[in-house]
């Protein structure tokens, strides 16, 4: 069950005898600051160039491998580097007079309360109630589990904590603490943590020895781990300290009581109900089961996973700190499956795009600022490959602003990260109008601008001005020699992220007042920039700029429909020949796939307000699953604990899956407010939602019955006219006072 105050994470698993409670910090990272740009790249540019005009993208994929990757190890561990378990707190409980080995317990129940953000845990042994409660506090920033007997002097245990490498454990006093320092790959210091954990009991005794704290014969206890790392805060020792001074002088009732308002502030700004079918007497994990062979009998399910959606992003980032990785802030162990990176093909993109919608607006400003710390980085990397102005980043990056191509041409030389991220911070703009927030990003998106700018070429096939080398993230093709190569120009997912960027930073510069020079340049450029969209002889988006015959039809990524979203380059109302091509490419592409391949094409067939197709979808992903191998193909769902199955584990399916269910009920991208865009029958009969947003400052209220909206009411600080689509009917109103 994840907790998480947007810092620190914890994950009990409640067992009876033993107890193991994952413990993280989101900014522990093994790694430091590299500069693996290869400084002669851009000397080897020409021939790629060339080669790939000539049709010999084989030999310009070897010819980057040799000498257009980064240095050294890109997505290896060190300097890299990778999101690391913080360590495990564990309790060894004593019952029986100490004999734990055949416990017998009963009415054993654990819950997770979405609207509190605070775990339980009750069971019975020999006539005594025993409860737990768990809870990362968002008032004293410590993680706190109490423990509670229903008779005096019945509880008994150990508490020690370990780290599988890098740890050292030790007791101060009556302090326990663990410490320890990562790797870091260069000539730097890696990155130093410190765990403090110590108690309040009611009744009984704390003894200390062997590095453990034992309790005996207490009624209750009341145990406080306090963490932090020296990512950007060399006090980190004394901040702990003073961190667990605090909490410990804080009465539990008035913590708890502190935690659940700073909570509640931002979880109960959205509510929803799609009716009254709703299996509620099942434990999640049989309720999963029940859905997947009865999906309309449980539409409270959905509402569930678009809460706990909302909850995970709540728990999983911070204001002032980092975004959420490919795990959010919960990993349980050191080699977290793809260093639990950032990655910008997709993932760190996808983990954000709920909040907007969900009403959740803030949480995307430690992306933002991860954004901006990549720019300086980015602009050595534009120069060192591509001899270019601005700043670009590749596929992945890390907490020290990591820009540089990954180190395989397969996977790591897709330059449309950076665009992708662009696309991020402008729709916290679009959302909230606030101008201030977009002349602080101009300078980003105008230096992206810049890179992509001044890097096109003309293709002489088409004339038009494309990116080369390009290519569409992790996919490949087959050549007409009957090779295979990942090596293109002007991939489609480049053309329409270029043509998206473009469109925004002259938005942007009009809104402003200023750049009119660079705006003007834009303005020319787009016209020699590819459509949207090509469509192929058979019907389909084409991936690359040729009809290239792709290697995997059903590949996960779906790259070349990122102008249907999250861009608004393709709609049915306004260029319906490309959202059939679309269509049919979603049909070939099929309905499998990872858990986040899954939750995208939730999300594309809501665009093509197909919701019965999107609801398809949503059942699939919701599919039960105990799989943890590394997965690349088909096979996504969700494990008993609502988290989302690539497999492994992998946030992003949860957050695209959200995006996914509002996409369904709400939209706004078109130029008007769109009410239940793409409700499928399964949810038509009833359905009430409040606090949900839309772009241009807008907050929604609506009710509907039958599948037709019976009641609704926009808001706005700043109120004014705004459009809105209402059963089908185009309306203009204007929005009250919030």
């Amino acid at each position: 069950m994840p907790l998480g105050n947007g810092r620190l994470g914890m994950m009990p698993d409640g067992g009876v005898t033993k107890e193991n409670i994952v413990l993280n910090d989101i900014t522990l990272w093994s790694g430091a600051p590299q500069d693996a740009n290869n400084y002669d790249a851009y000397k080897a540019l020409p021939q790629i160039r060339k080669l790939l005009v000539e049709g010999k993208n084989d030999e310009a994929q070897e010819l980057i491998d040799k000498d257009f990757v980064c240095k050294g190890k890109g997505g290896g561990s060190v300097p890299f580097g990778c999101f690391q378990v913080l360590g495990n707190l564990s309790i060894q409980y004593k019952y029986n007079n100490g004999d734990s080995t055949n416990v017998k317990f009963e009415n054993y129940e654990r819950e997770l309360s979405l609207n509190k953000a605070i775990a339980t845990c009750t069971y019975q042994v020999n006539g005594v109630t025993y409860t737990r409660e768990y809870f990362t506090s968002f008032d004293n920033d410590v993680s706190i589990i109490k423990l509670r007997a229903s008779k005096p002097g019945q509880l008994n245990c150990n508490i020690s904590i370990s780290r599988p490498e890098k740890g050292a454990v030790s007791l101060v006093g009556d302090e326990l603490q663990l410490s320890g320092q990562l790797e870091s790959g260069t000539d730097r210091k890696g990155m130093e943590y410190l765990a403090r954990v110590k108690t309040k009991l009611i009744g009984g005794t704390l003894n200390t020895s062997n590095n453990t704290l034992t309790i005996n014969g207490a009624t209750e206890a009341i145990i406080y781990i306090s963490a932090g790392t020296d990512f950007k805060d060399q006090s980190f020792k004394q901040k702990t300290s003073m961190t667990l001074a605090a909490a410990l002088k804080t009465p539990y009732m008035v913590e708890k009581q502190h935690h659940i308002a700073n909570f509640q502030k931002m979880f109960n700004r959205v509510n929803m109900s799609l009716g009254n079918t709703d299996n509620t007497q099942e434990t999640t994990d049989k309720r999963l089961i029940s859905f997947s062979k009865n999906p309309s009998a449980d539409n409270g399910l959905a509402v569930l996973f678009f809460q706990y959606g909302r909850y995970l992003s709540i728990c999983s980032t911070r204001v002032g700190l980092l975004p959420p990785n490919l795990q959010g802030l919960w990993a349980n162990q050191i080699q977290t499956p793809w260093n639990g990176d950032y990655h910008l093909d997709i993932n760190v993109q996808m983990n954000h795009w709920p909040l907007e919608v969900a009403n959740l607006s803030e949480l995307n400003l430690p992306l933002v600022e991860l954004v901006r710390g990549m720019v300086k980085n980015g602009e050595r990397t534009a120069k060192a490959y591509y001899n270019a102005d601005g700043w670009v980043a590749h596929v992945i990056t890390n907490p020290w602003h990591f820009t540089e191509p990954g180190e395989s041409a397969s996977w790591g030389i897709s330059k449309s990260g950076s665009g992708w991220l662009c696309n991020n911070i402008w729709e916290h703009y679009t959302f909230t109008g606030d101008k201030k927030y977009l002349l602080s990003i101009y300078p980003i998106l105008k230096g992206s601008a810049q890179f992509y700018n001044s890097i096109l070429v003309k293709d002489p096939k088409t004339g038009w001005q494309v990116t080369s080398p390009s290519s569409s993230p992790e996919n490949s093709f087959y050549m007409a020699n009957g090779k295979t190569s990942s090596i293109c120009m002007g991939a489609t997912v480049d053309n329409q992220i270029i043509r998206e960027l473009f469109d925004n930073v002259i938005t942007a510069s009009k809104v402003l007042g200023i750049d009119v020079s660079f705006r003007n340049q834009l303005m020319l450029k787009l016209k020699e920039l590819p459509p949207a969209g090509v469509i192929s002889k058979d019907g389909r988006i084409q991936e690359w700029l040729e009809d290239y015959k792709e290697t995997d039809p059903q590949h996960r990524h779906i790259a070349h429909l990122y102008g249907l979203y999250p861009a608004p380059l393709i709609t049915p109302e306004k260029t319906p020949e490309l959202a059939d091509a679309a269509r049919k490419t979603l049909d070939v592409r099929g309905d499998d796939g990872t858990g986040w391949s899954i939750a995208y094409k939730i999300l594309f067939w809501a665009r093509l307000h197909d919701g019965n197709r999107a609801y398809k979808l949503y059942t699939a992903l919701m599919r039960p699953t105990l799989r943890t191998d590394i997965n690349y193909g088909s096979g996504g769902g969700i494990y008993p604990n609502l988290l989302d199955a690539c497999p492994p584990f992998q946030i992003d399916g949860n957050f695209g899956a959200t995006a996914g269910i509002a996409e369904m009920l709400i939209q706004s991208h078109a130029g008007y407010i769109n009410l239940l865009p793409a409700i499928p029958d399964a949810w038509k009969s009833y359905g009430i939602v409040k606090g949900l947003r839309a772009r241009g400052n807008f907050t929604v209220d609506m009710e509907w019955k039958n599948g037709k909206v019976i009641k609704y009411h926009v808001t706005s600080s700043s109120p004014r006219k705004v459009k809105v689509m209402v059963n089908g009917v185009l309306k203009q109103i204007t929005a009250s006072k919030a």
